[in-house]
């Protein structure tokens, strides 16, 4: 069990059924107006960073960079994991507040 917070939430989130995961399904989140909040591993490729910060830019969604692939599937019970889409504003909220000082944070508004 995780003792971050940010970490331990998204797992809440997962349990809960608000999150969305996978390039493809992130994406049509936050063009549908879903995703109130992205996460981003801070490992993941250029290109996805890119794409990524380039689609919440147009559409206003917060996003935040950081943790390994691997430390956000570990959170989820899950394999590795690149990208999530929060589609809930209460765990938006909390995940947010929990995020820690040793990730690299971005928001882009």
């Amino acid at each position: 069990m995780t003792t971050n917070k940010a970490l331990s939430r998204l797992g809440l989130a997962m349990r809960a059924g608000k999150l969305v995961t996978g390039e493809e399904f992130v994406l049509k989140a936050i063009r549908s107006g879903d995703a109130k909040l992205v996460l981003l591993a801070g490992d993941a490729s250029e290109l996805t960073r890119k794409k990524v910060e380039d689609k919440c830019g147009s559409y206003n969604v917060p996003l935040l960079i950081g943790y390994t692939r691997y430390e956000l599937g570990g959170a989820v019970g899950k394999p590795e994991r690149v990208l999530f889409a929060v589609t809930d504003r209460g765990f938006a909220d909390l995940i947010r507040s929990g995020w820690v000082q040793q990730s690299e944070v971005e928001n882009i508004d």
